[in-house]
């Protein structure tokens, strides 16, 4: 764990909850140990999305749908989100659950590979949220760049592998250590790109919040004159 278990524990105890759908998913999920966002990232998520204000979401790694349904009850009513998940196992389950929520009408789920799918989406999403496949993220990368917007916000959930990240790659065990590769490089090239403005956060099993300069799109049309 990277921050302390008390302070997690007492942080948590000020969370006031969400709605019943998603307590009764959430407390589905971990019955099921499926891998659902942690409290204090759901707040977070929650907090960003009334700052941000965001009308197109796009989601990598739906699962259940809990975090799809939850930013969608914070959300505004202008805002659609689109999910991908590509484990079948867990799709039937998340649409269920997505319709339960009475939210089928704002939550489009794309089944199928992640880069395949956002290989045939249109660019222009102000907020994305990457909550996948941890080894593939650095090759999530170049998509979701082309897909978010100017402005936009990048949330990439989990890449501090519960501390594991500090350690050197003899220092993991052997079955994570490309994981472990590949999630340095991820960070090293989100918070070296300059099209992007990027901080690491230690929140749950961290978080890097990145935004997609503006003056990106302006750069990009001069250079092509």
């Amino acid at each position: 764990m990277i921050v302390n278990e008390r302070i997690v524990a007492y942080i948590n105890s000020l969370d006031i909850g969400n709605s019943d759908v998603c307590n009764e998913i959430e407390k589905q999920a971990i019955a099921d140990r499926v891998p659902i966002i942690r409290k204090e990232m759901g707040n977070l998520l929650k907090v960003l999305i009334a700052l941000k204000q965001p009308s197109r979401i796009l989601e990598i790694g739906a699962a259940v749908g809990y975090s799809s349904i939850l930013m969608s009850e914070n959300m505004s009513d202008n805002c659609t989100i689109t999910t991908i998940e590509n484990y079948e196992k867990r799709i039937p389950i998340a649409k269920a659950n997505f319709n339960k929520a009475g939210k089928e009408d704002v939550i489009t789920l794309l089944e199928g590979d992640a880069i395949e799918v956002m290989s045939g989406l249109e660019p222009g999403f102000d907020f994305i949220f990457m909550d996948a496949a941890k080894g593939q993220y650095i090759n999530f990368l170049p998509e979701v760049m082309r897909l978010l917007a100017p402005g936009g916000l990048l949330i990439s959930d989990n890449v501090l592998q519960e501390g594991d990240i500090v350690e050197s790659r003899y220092g993991v065990t052997r079955r994570n250590r490309t994981i472990h590769t590949r999630m340095r490089e991820y960070l090293y090239t989100i918070t070296h790109m300059d099209e992007l403005i990027t901080s690491v956060v230690p929140i749950g099993d961290g978080i890097t919040l990145s935004v997609k300069k503006s003056n990106v799109a302006l750069k990009i049309k001069k250079g092509g004159k």
